[in-house]
């Protein structure tokens, strides 16, 4: 992070994500701001809350795609979560909690994996020795084995690792005992419920006998088991625990998505309450509150809420007075048009021409998007974004996959066929359903 500047931020965005530089300073400047928290003294650190951010703007502008590189430039725990999935407490469906619940267990998995990362050749050289034992059991029973006897195993096992490293036992069988908890009973869980049947098991978990039972595999599979089964051995859970949770206190982001869809107009009654109960319940975990885990209790002081939506029907004022204050940051994204489309198509490092240039090639069929052809696909996907439904960037995806469905159902039986994709071949498959409007409601 020391080198990872606001500038430096927005230039990695960049490489995305097209336009909506407003969005990226901000959520720059909010990534920065966790960096410069952990330098301060202890006493004003716990005092720097973090800067939550309201992104504005239609469907398919960019604000998921903003916040899920953000997550991954700061090798934080993410969590993106729909606000309109949430109901409020007494209501059937899932209370607000849940989510910092699954903020942790990503937490947790995100950094047992880096610790399974620093243990690999160990527990791959553990796993092996352990494998070369089953295929050249010790000889038992004899007091006494003199130096040659042992120097024969020796070079024997070494042989054997040999060939197992070059792969030529790969096909071989081997008997090995796994073990494995058994849960005597399940929970019927109703939505809502799937943290009960969770913590029961993790509860009377270390309870529970381990069954041993032996199973016939492949080297490969054996090997893969024993690895997995040592690496378990290597690492320390409960050091894993601390340290996930230590970083979702510290530096944990959660994604709001459409929360203009619990936005209140005043009404009172029906939905509305409902509405406004999720807002209340969201309220102190966006404050600071503390949530009980399966990982124990987590703080959510400073984990940085990123909440977004349309806000078509509703504005960011029908938010409870408490709510909005807890999201000082407000960030507008712009509507996409014609040459932000071509943009997006060609330069960003996922750029959906190359996207679908590389899953032909698959197929030995290599097609090239000519410049008028590209210009073609923006102009079209800015106009049927006009005349119907405005979906943003998302209508790129709709037309190139109707632009290309032909050529991708024969791609196979077409090996080695290049093919230029120019204006009027665009023209040629689309133009018919841009002029229809109702079709292209449809199809487009």
């Amino acid at each position: 992070m020391e080198t990872l500047t606001p500038r430096k931020i927005v230039e990695e965005l960049d490489r995305f994500i097209i336009g909506q530089d407003k969005a990226k300073r901000a959520v720059a400047v909010a990534l920065r701001n966790r960096w410069r928290r952990q330098r301060l003294d202890p006493d004003l650190k716990d005092e720097v809350l973090p800067k939550n951010i309201i992104m504005i703007g239609p469907t398919g502008v960019g604000k998921t795609e903003i916040a899920r590189r953000l997550s991954k430039l700061a090798n934080a725990p993410f969590m993106k979560v729909e606000a309109s999935k949430f109901t409020e407490v007494g209501y059937v469906g899932r209370d607000v909690e849940s989510m910092i619940r699954d903020l942790t267990e990503i937490a947790v998995n995100m950094v047992k994996a880096e610790h399974l990362e620093k243990i690999r050749e160990k527990a791959k050289h553990l796993a092996e020795e352990r494998l070369l034992d089953l295929l050249l059991p010790q000889q038992r029973g004899r007091m006494e084995v003199d130096e040659q006897e042992r120097e024969r195993t020796r070079e024997t096992r070494e042989r054997l690792r040999e060939q197992l490293r070059n792969g030529k036992l790969d096909s071989r069988y081997v008997d090995i005992e796994v073990r494995e908890k058994t849960m005597p009973f399940g929970v019927i869980s109703n939505i809502g419920m799937e943290e009960l049947e969770i913590n029961l098991k993790s509860m009377l978990g270390n309870l529970l006998p381990e069954k041993a039972k032996r199973k016939k595999v492949k080297i490969p599979e054996a090997l893969m088991i024993l690895e997995q089964e040592e690496s378990n051995k290597l690492i320390d859970m409960d050091k894993i625990t601390q340290e996930a949770v230590e970083r979702v206190e510290q530096t944990g982001i959660v994604f709001l998505d459409e929360i203009d869809k619990i936005a209140s107009k005043g009404g009172g009654y029906g939905p509305d309450v409902s509405r406004e109960g999720v807002q209340r319940d969201l309220l102190p975990i966006v404050e600071g509150s503390t949530v009980t885990t399966k990982y124990g209790p987590v703080r959510t002081e400073h984990i940085l809420f990123i909440a977004s939506g349309a806000f078509h029907m509703a504005k960011p004022s029908d938010l409870i007075p408490e709510l909005q204050g807890r999201f000082p940051i407000r960030v507008e994204l712009g509507p996409l048009g014609k040459e932000e489309f071509r943009k997006i198509l060609t330069e960003p490092h996922n750029a959906l021409v190359r996207q679908y240039t590389a899953l032909l090639a698959t197929e030995e069929v290599e097609i090239n998007f000519l410049d008028d052809s590209v210009d073609e696909i923006a102009e079209i996907a800015a106009l049927v974004n006009d005349k119907t439904e405005n979906i943003g960037a998302r209508r790129l995806h709709t037309i190139l996959e109707k632009l290309l469905e032909d050529i991708s159902f024969e791609a196979p039986e077409k090996h080695g066929t290049k093919l230029d994709i120019d204006r009027a071949y665009v023209r040629e498959k689309l133009t018919d359903i841009v002029k229809d409007e109702d079709l292209s409601r449809y199809i487009l």
